[in-house]
């Protein structure tokens, strides 16, 4: 086929000309697409306009081939009139294939109705309108729509084949078919359009209500409407033209007409506006039907949605544009302006991250909706000229422009490499709107003021990603975040302050000469305290210096009253660092040194008092904000306060700011959390005092007072006094200790309080099966409580009616329960037999006592009747007492009676013999009564009775099983029957024979001495009844069940829900409303491209030790997969294949992973929640007592209207919108993995009706004759198994493209969210119906007080559903669980500062929409986005609270390499938060206690952890210092040191901090409290057994790494850490580039440290002594640089071992270069490793080049201590080693260069070249050797001390990578790079080698990883080695 400049490669002329020729053209090679996807799914975005026409050629091709042909033809010749040159993506391929496919239907369709296509179709279309769409039987409006869309396709089929002349009956049903087809257009959740009977959803009051208050539109005045492209205008400018395709229905349309918003952003609105306001009102209603909204439905509306924007204005000194003239209908002109924000906000895309920003864009607009409104009078209903013409035109005159501007910025950022302060992000741009100058943008925009960019113009068509914009760029708003760690200081600069000074004071105290605290009142100490007032003064001056240092690239964008606060700022604080040390110095007493200068410089007019008045005039600012601090309504109210006077005086203390004001809390939570912190500082202080600071005095003092010692090498300052040297080195370690050890202080308090808060939480009340058991009786009555709504009327009733009431209660609760139950039967926890033992039987009032559970009466009737056997009593009296003791036994044997009566009357037909059975309970009734039972009845038979009973009911169950032959089973039953009548009569009662016989003496005398079967004549048709069946089964159970039913249910997980449930409803909740009057809510998903259901391909695929992940899953859940195969009636002995359950076993295994498939359906049980609780809200009281069903299974609810009227309810309070950013692209890819995502998806949708699915969708579209990609946000549901579009918006670009990907994709698809609540959902998060019963009593939670406001996100615990599948998992599962229970409950209260970590929070939807959304997206600075959409609510005046009687599942990392990535992520995260302005403004504004806890439970967790290992390196470095300089052998050996041990209380404290155990204490004190303690003591042993410490410490390493080099150069990203099972193990080369620069370097470093002490200074120092400093590092070296083998299935399997050490020799030996991965080459690695230096600041590489120089005191100091330096201290040994290591690395650059160029044409020079260098070695040895005195010790030393000189070398050249490159050296530096890493891979492998030579190492491994598993049953050692059993699928 022919293509080229204009030419269509498909001549349809004659095709259209004669559509039913035969086609002849050549047969063309197509890439066929996947079998199960129809053409019309395939369609190319620019050809969106055929789906329609291919899918109906779909639907009637099972009618009709023929007419579904001529449908493609159409279909066909259409996409050729779109596209004629097949320029767009994938145009082409579609329609080859698309041809290929009508020449195959045009040789195999043959026509059905007539002879030619025209009257073919004519007649198709006849029938088909006649059966489907002419009036005739009610169908859903679901199905109509679908045959008015078919019916309109076959029309414009119908026209195109008769080329236009229609029959004029066909053409009159066409229009009758368009007229009506648009009442059955998609709709999302209200059918606004639909004809015919009103759905149930549309005849609610509310929605009716809301409906009619926003169709008031008759008396605004008409936008006269421009001729433009859209095909439904007209010319002549009217409203509604003829052919009503355009009319104003409502408030809605007219704001989209009037300021041209799309269509589809107009219809969402819409719906979302009616939804709120049918939900607000009907809270607040009495009655169900009204047709009006209140008027403060609406107000308290616009109060919410406009309460930023009042403030915006107030804040900005500007009127509200929200005006109302005179006479206006006010609710009319409420409704409008939130119409009016809501479309702006729908269409405002990534704008809507900046709220201000839609600020003024409402404000400007509010005024044109004004003028528009005030001009042309409401009751005119003139016309107007709309400012804003054409569809679009919002989005291209205001959003498009904005986008533009971010979009330019971010390709400054320059894919996150370049630096912040070089760009403008987000938040930057929004604060320009923070400030007056925003206005001169003015209205409509100027695109030439200054905040639009004109850097570059750029065109679609060569845009590309990485382009980067040159050009001025614009200075930074407010805040820059520069990468330093000073950061840290500036934000919480009173923290540190306060430590400093505190350091300062008490180092004073103790170095007094008593030492003790009381020291501080002797004069002269407490003069010396004072001067903390000068170290005060110059942290402010630091302060100050940062300030205006780090603030100085936003100085463009500032007022002019920032900058001069700043500069002032800094005066004063020099001011203060002058002015008190003079005043200090002239108050001392016989001053020396630096204080006499300054006293003899004052001279004359030295006063005593002058330091102390400089202090308190210092001292002022301070006691003021300690007065507001006691006062914070008032502080609160001055803060907010927009008056100039007063912010006139907040200007000093705090700059004036739109966010951070007033975020002071009721007075009870500050001294709540003051007190917390007052007494965590004491025990610190006291501790830091006691230990670090007082023990440490006297050494020093000691140490000091020594003569210098000998030094061993040359040094450079011999003239230095009193060991400064050896003070820094001991001093420096507990320095770091004291600032660090607070975050210790943190754990154990936070751990005290949190335990305390948790047991008055009434958590672990109920934690075992044995306390349920003892409890169940009072639940029903807890869970009526709390989850069933009550009037007041109803309470007071049901105070009077005690009986009635529990009945009631347990009839409900039944409801609920059996839900629950059922619903761990689907999940496969339970078993048939055990969800039978733990049902509630539905309320009858046939039995008088309440029917528990079975599992509660397990054993009770056989116990019962061994205690009647056994009763030799005279009366019943104490029977009956031992029966009563125990409730549960004397229900069981009550209903056992009453049941068993029941049975037997409804058995028998015969009337006599029912009166018999009357007799015989008559007698049973009375004896009880009269307490005479053991004198009239032999109890000792009745085990013999209940034998026989038992083998009737069994007997009867056969029956129900095998109905159709039920007959055969008659004489048996009616055999045993007579039996147990013999029995009762004859044996059990003493005079049961006179029963019998008057019986029988009356029916002879009735029938004459005729003899007749007693006992036969049976109802057995009721056998089949099953309600009937089910007390049979139940009386069953009650007298078989033994002693092992008191284990039901045996699954763990199944327990801890169950327990959970019930303890949850003792726990403090708010009250339930009903259903109609809850908050109504959403939940968002965002997906990318993660699994959603495995495939049965993924199931068995094996990995390298044959194992997969079906087989792996069956080992871990043995028990699950045993319910899994009952569930689905497999019997392999029957001869069953699983092959066909395939689907089944699918969502087995997908269920058990972290896929979207097991979120859905957990969000999903939301839906049946509600339905459940809508019937027991709107059902009769007879029909729940009488147990009218509602299964969970199937919606069988008697009532269909209550069934229809439950559902409208579920979908008016529950939206669940996943957002599948790439669906789009998964439905057009080829790839299969896409495709398959892509239709579980749309099988999901299938499945869940009410889910819908959000996602951007990239479409060609032809802009001015060239093509051009554009981007839609779109809404879709599935209809009639296809995805329908609900609502297309387009959008300005990419959304992605802007920001992080996770916030971008909530952010395009939260505006489909509904409600007055959004919960954020992961999609590796589960949920569970029993607590989806909570969500509305959690909802109420928003309209209750916490504190100083209602809470905007409400915090829930998680349950880590991922702990039991290795003991790593267990290890995360239970350190996870800590921070989402004691950790967040500690934070939310009492210390105020939680924040939102990620899902499952639940948002105040409307206040965060309004200010932002639900994360922050900003590229880099953003990473962990989820936190900052609490730091941004709690800024903006929002509550975080946290509530734990509701719990979701949560999955987590599961392997080591897993959760490495993920720590590195969060650790990446945490650095980058250091730098925002966020965390500053936070630091900044919180009171001093608050700002601490935010400190501990941030930021500082992560620079803690940083300091704990910069505390490793500072103390070995200082030992090296000591042990090589010879000044700790000097001090050892010293009698005085020696007396005194100095150095040893020195070194003491620092191995106490090492062990870190302490930050475990959260853990235990949660499992302590939820599980027990001694449970807690034990799992922490196990834990340690199975080296959790190993864990945690190397986790510490990853922390540390992380955090401090985003902090240093940046390069913070998103780590994809992947949720599958890790079932395989990690070659040696994977972990090697994962942990070789964050750990391995580093645990080799500390090694080399540590030995080197030991060897340089075991001559004079114990042994002893050495272990106890040095082991807990010895610990933390072997744990970073063993921990991922150790963790590593098959670590140790000999195999394996060798396999990794092949594979790694050929990934070193490997090239590098363009296109080579990473995985693929060291080189290409090595290249990778340095990517955050090559964009790091001049000051990160200065920094860089400074942490290297470390290296080199190795060799500074190993020289010197060489046998052939013959002790000299000269400094030309050090010169002559550098001559030596420079010797060498010359030789190795030689033989380099040799190889490079002589070894292939020169290969004998190149070897005569080696000889030479050889011998010339041998000889300088041998020379060495025998004249200069070297050892074999010094070789060794001096390996020791020139191989870190290399690697400092190393790292300088990469920090110096441009020069180094420009001087030739690069090669060099590589290779020398390589020999490195070739020595760190053999060091670190051979211990690997060692031990996998032993076969018990792997086995304890094996046990170590896996134990949890293996106390399930799981078979590792055979799972491991590949063994499998036979039955795999």
């Amino acid at each position: 086929m022919a293509s080229g400049s204009g030419s269509s490669e498909y001549d349809t002329g004659q095709l259209r000309r004669t559509p039913s020729r035969r086609m002849t053209r050549q047969q063309t090679m197509v890439e066929p697409p996947l079998e199960e996807a129809p053409d019309s799914e395939l369609v190319p975005s620019s050809l969106a306009s055929i789906v329609p026409i291919l899918r109906v050629a779909n639907e009637i091709e099972g009618q009709n081939p023929r007419v579904a042909y001529l449908c493609r033809f159409y279909a066909f010749e259409k996409a050729h009139n779109l596209d004629p040159t097949s320029s767009g993506r994938g145009v082409r391929q579609f329609k080859t294939y698309l041809l290929h496919k009508l020449q195959k239907d045009e040789e195999e369709n043959e026509r059905r109705l007539a002879r030619n296509d025209l009257k073919e179709i004519q007649l198709f279309y006849q029938l088909y309108y006649d059966k489907y769409v002419k009036e005739g039987p009610e169908r859903k409006p679901e199905e109509m729509a679908k045959h008015y869309q078919i019916a309109s396709v076959l029309y414009d089929v119908l026209k195109t084949v008769a080329h236009g002349k229609v029959d004029d009956e066909i053409d009159r049903q066409a229009k009758e078919v368009e007229r009506k087809k648009v009442h059955f257009g998609p709709y999302n959740i209200l059918p606004l359009h639909v004809s015919g009977p009103a759905p149930a959803i549309m005849e609610l009051a509310e929605i009716k209500a809301a409906i009619n208050e926003l169709r008031q539109v008759e008396n605004l005045p008409r936008p006269s409407v421009r001729s433009t492209s859209n095909p439904h205008q007209r010319v002549d400018g009217s409203l509604m033209p003829e052919d009503g395709d355009i009319s104003v229905n409502d408030l809605l349309d007219w704001l989209g007409l009037t300021f041209g918003f799309q269509k589809g952003n107009v219809e969402n609105q819409r719906e979302h506006l009616i939804l709120l306001l049918a939900n607000m009102d009907i809270r607040n209603r009495k009655h169900r039907q009204y047709s009006l909204l209140q008027n403060d439905t609406v107000s308290y509306l616009m109060h919410k949605v406009f309460k930023n924007y009042y403030s915006w204005c107030a804040y900005l000194h500007r009127g509200s544009n929200i005006n109302f003239p005179n006479n206006a209908e006010t609710q009319q002109l409420d409704l409008l302006y939130i119409g009016l924000y809501f479309l702006i906000w729908g269409e405002a895309s990534n704008v809507r991250f900046m709220p201000e920003c839609l600020c003024y864009i409402f404000h400007h607009m509010a005024d044109e909706l004004y003028g528009i409104i005030g001009n042309v009078h409401l009751a005119s209903g003139g016309y107007f000229e709309p400012s804003h013409q054409g569809e679009k035109s919002f989005l291209q005159q205001v959003v498009t422009p904005i986008y533009q501007v971010m979009r330019k910025e971010v390709q400054r950022n320059k894919g996150g490499t370049a630096s912040h302060s070089r760009w403008r992000n987000y938040d930057d741009l929004n604060e320009y709107f923070w400030s007056n100058d925003c206005f001169k943008l003015g209205w409509p925009m100027n695109f030439e003021a200054d905040f639009f960019d004109h850097s570059v113009v750029m065109h679609p068509k060569t845009e590309r990603r990485d382009l980067v914009v040159h050009g001025r760029r614009k200075p930074k708003t407010n805040f820059v975040e520069v990468r330093t760690f000073w950061h840290l200081f500036r934000s919480f600069d009173r923290m540190w302050i306060f430590f400093i000074l505190a350091f300062q004071a008490m180092l004073i105290i103790a170095w007094s000469p008593s030492g003790s605290l009381t020291a501080f009142f002797d004069p002269d100490v407490f003069r010396s305290v004072l001067s903390i007032f000068i170290t005060a003064a110059l942290l402010n001056f630091l302060q100050a210096a940062l300030d205006i240092i780090l603030s100085w690239k936003a100085w463009g964008s500032m007022e002019y009253t920032q900058i001069i606060r700043y500069l002032l700022k800094f005066a004063v604080a020099t001011a203060w660092i002058i002015i008190l040390p003079i005043g200090y110095s002239s108050s001392v007493q016989n001053p020396t040194g630096l204080t006499k200068f300054f006293s003899n410089w004052i001279g004359n007019w030295r006063s005593q008092s002058l330091y102390s008045f400089a202090v308190v005039i210092y001292m002022i600012p301070n006691i003021l904000a300690a007065l507001l601090f006691m006062l914070p309504p008032l502080r609160r109210a001055m803060e907010r306060s927009n008056m100039h006077i007063v912010i006139l005086l907040m200007w000093w203390a705090q700059p004036k700011l739109y966010v951070g004001r007033g975020m002071h809390e009721d007075i009870f939570s500050l001294l709540k959390y003051t007190l917390f912190w007052i007494l965590l500082l004491i025990s610190k202080l006291a501790f830091s005092y006691y230990v670090e600071i007082y023990p440490l005095v006297e050494p020093t003092k000691t140490i000091m007072s020594l003569g210098v010692g000998n030094y061993e090498w040359h040094e450079f300052f011999p003239t230095l006094q009193h060991n400064i040297g050896v003070i820094i080195t001991i001093w420096a370690p507990i320095v770091l200790v004291y600032f660090m050890d607070a975050q210790i202080w943190y754990a154990i308090f936070s751990t005290i309080f949190g335990g305390i808060h948790g047991a008055f939480s009434h958590l672990g009340e109920i934690r075992t099966l044995g306390m349920l058991r003892s409890r169940f009786q009072w639940v029903p009555s807890a869970f009526s409580k709390r989850l069933v709504p009550v009037s007041e009327g109803e309470r007071k009733r049901n105070e009077e009616e005690t009986e009635v009431t529990e009945r009631r209660n347990i009839a409900k609760f039944s409801h609920v329960w059996n839900a629950f139950i059922n619903s761990l039967r689907d999940e496969d926890l339970i078993n048939n037999w055990e969800r039978s033992l733990l049902l509630v039987p539905y309320s009858s009032d046939d039995i008088s006592v309440v029917q528990w559970p079975p599992f509660l009466l397990a054993s009770r009737i056989p116990i019962a009747l061994d205690m009647a056997k056994d009763y030799k009593g005279k009366d019943d009296a104490e029977l009956e007492k031992k029966l009563k003791s125990d409730p549960y036994m004397f229900s069981a044997v009550i209903e056992c009676y009453e049941t068993l009566r029941d049975i037997l009357y409804g058995l028998l037909k015969d009337d006599e013999d029912k009166e018999v059975v009357r007799h015989i309970c008559h007698s049973v009734d009375s004896s009880i009564d009269q307490r005479e039972f053991s004198l009239k009845f032999r109890m000792s038979e009745l085990p013999q009775l209940s034998n026989k009973l038992e083998k009737l009911l069994k007997l009867l169950t056969i029956a129900h099983d095998d109905a159709d032959n039920i007959e055969s089973y008659r004489t048996q039953i009616a055999n045993v029957l007579q039996d147990i009548m013999e029995i009762i009569t004859q044996d059990v009662m003493i005079n049961g024979h006179g029963i019998l016989r008057k019986s029988s003496a009356e029916i002879r005398a009735n029938e004459g001495d005729k003899e007749k079967l007693r006992f036969s004549d049976l109802n057995l048709e009721l056998v089949k009844n099953k309600s009937w069946k089910e007390k049979v089964d139940r009386l069953l159970l009650l007298l078989t069940v033994k002693e092992s039913a008191i284990n039901v249910p045996m699954n763990l997980d199944a327990r801890r829900r169950i327990t959970f449930f019930a303890n949850s409803l003792f726990m403090i909740m708010p009250n339930a409303p009903k259903i109609r009057k809850m908050l109504s809510f959403s939940v968002l998903t965002p997906y990318y491209k993660e699994d959603v259901l495995y495939s049965e391909e993924e199931l068995n695929k094996e990995n390298e030790d044959g194992i997969s992940i079906l087989f792996y899953l069956r080992k871990i859940y043995p028990d699950e997969w045993k319910n899994f195969l009952e569930r689905i009636n497999y019997h392999p002995k029957e001869g069953d294949s699983l092959k066909e359950k395939m689907e089944h076993v699918r969502h087995w295994v997908s269920y058990r992973g972290q896929t979207l498939s097991r979120t859905v359906r957990g969000m999903m049980y939301y839906r049946r929640a509600l339905e459940l609780q809508c019937f027991l809200d709107m059902a009769e009281h007879e029909a729940i007592m009488d147990g009218t069903r509602t299964s969970t299974h199937s919606k069988n609810n008697d009532d269909p209207r209550l069934q229809a009227t439950a559902q409208a309810f579920a979908d008016i309070k529950f939206t669940y919108v996943v957002s599948c950013q790439v669906y789009g692209m998964q439905k057009k890819s080829t790839d299969t993995r896409d495709r398959s995502c892509y239709q579980n998806i749309l099988n999901l949708m299938i499945a869940y009706p009410s889910l819908r699915v959000a996602y951007i969708d990239e479409r060609e579209e032809t802009v001015k004759g060239e093509p051009v990609k554009c981007y839609y946000s779109v809404l879709v549901k599935a209809v009639n198994k296809l995805d329908e579009e609900i609502y297309r918006i387009k959008l300005p670009g990419n959304p992605t493209e802007i920001g992080e990907g996770k916030p971008e994709n909530q952010n395009h698809a939260i505006i489909f969210t509904r409600g007055e609540a959004l919960q954020t959902i992961d999609m590796n998060q589960d949920n569970y119906l029993e607590e989806a019963f909570k969500m509305r009593n959690v909802l109420e939670e928003l309209d209750i007080r916490h504190g100083q406001s209602r809470p905007t996100i409400l915090g829930l615990r998680e349950h880590i559903f991922t702990g039991s599948v290795s003991s790593l998992a267990w290890f995360m599962s239970n350190q996870e669980t800590s921070f989402v229970t004691i950790g967040q409950r500690i934070l939310a209260n009492p210390l105020k500062v939680r924040f939102h970590y990620g899902h499952p929070d639940i948002f105040d939807r409307i206040f965060h929409l309004t200010r932002g959304g639900i994360s922050k997206a900003s590229k880099t600075i953003n990473l962990s986005e989820d936190i900052f959409a609490g730091f941004n609510s709690t800024l903006r005046g929002g509550n975080v609270t946290h509530h734990e009687y509701m719990q979701v599942g949560k999955g987590r990392d599961v392997g080591m390499n897993q959760i490495s990535q993920f720590e590195a992520k969060v650790a990446n995260g945490n650095g980058e938060q250091t730098l925002s302005r966020d965390v500053y403004r936070l630091g900044r504004r919180f009171d001093f206690y608050r700002m601490l806890s935010f400190y501990f439970t941030t930021v500082g967790f992560y620079f803690s952890s940083m300091v704990t290992v910069l505390t490793v390196y500072v103390f070995l470095y200082g030992r090296l210092y000591l042990v090589m300089s010879g000044l700790e052998r000097s001090i050892l050996e010293n009698p005085t040191v020696q007396n005194s041990k100095a150095l040893e209380s020195a070194l003491a404290p620092q191995s106490v901090f090492q062990l870190g155990l302490l930050l475990v204490l959260p853990m235990v004190m949660e499992i302590g409290l939820e599980k027990g303690f001694r449970t807690a003591v034990g799992e922490f042993i196990i834990m340690q057994l199975q080296l959790a410490s190993v864990f945690f410490t190397f986790q510490l390493g990853t922390k540390a790494h992380y955090y401090g080099r985003t902090l240093l150069h940046g390069g913070a990203k998103y780590r994809a850490t992947g949720r599958g099972f890790v079932v395989f193990h990690a070659k040696f080369a994977e972990n090697y580039r994962l942990y070789s620069r964050s750990h391995f370097v580093k645990g080799l470093e500390l090694m080399i440290l540590l030995v080197v002490y030991e060897v340089y200074g075991q001559a004079y120092r114990s042994s002893t002594l050495y272990l106890f400093i040095t082991v807990s590092m010895w610990f933390l070296v072997a744990s970073w640089l063993f921990a991922p083998f150790v963790f590593n299935p098959s670590g140790f399997e000999w195999q394996k071992t060798v396999d990794d050490w092949t594979d790694w020799k050929r990934w070193m030996g490997n090239r590098g270069g363009i296109g080579i991965p990473v995985d693929r080459s060291w080189e290409s690695w090595w290249q990778s490793e340095q990517e955050h230096l090559k964009y790091t600041s001049i000051r990160g590489r200065v920094l860089e080049i400074i942490l290297a120089l470390r290296f080199l005191i190795y060799q500074y100091g190993i020289v010197y201590h060489l046998n052939i330096a013959h002790h000299s201290r000269s400094i030309l040994v050090y010169g002559l080693s550098w001559f030596v290591m420079l010797t060498v690395l010359i030789v190795l650059k030689m033989v380099s260069v040799g190889r490079q160029r002589f070894a292939t044409d020169f290969q004998l020079m190149f070897r005569i070249l080696k000889g030479l260098l050889f011998l010339g070695f041998v000889s300088v040895m041998t020379v060495l050797f025998v004249v200069c005195g070297l050892t074999i010790s010094d070789v060794f030393a001096g390996i020791l001390g020139f191989v870190p000189t290399g690697w400092s070398l190393l790292l300088i050249a990469q920090a110096s990578r441009l020069l180094v490159r420009r001087l030739g050296f690069w090669d060099s530096i590589q290779e020398l790079g390589r020999a490195y890493e070739y020595t760190m891979g053999i060091v670190i492998f051979m211990p690997i080698v060692v031990l996998s030579w032993f076969p018990f190492v792997s086995e304890f491994q094996t046990r170590l990883l896996f134990n949890q598993a293996f106390s399930r049953g799981l078979q590792i050692s055979r799972i491991l080695a590949g063994r499998k059993e036979n039955d795999t699928i």
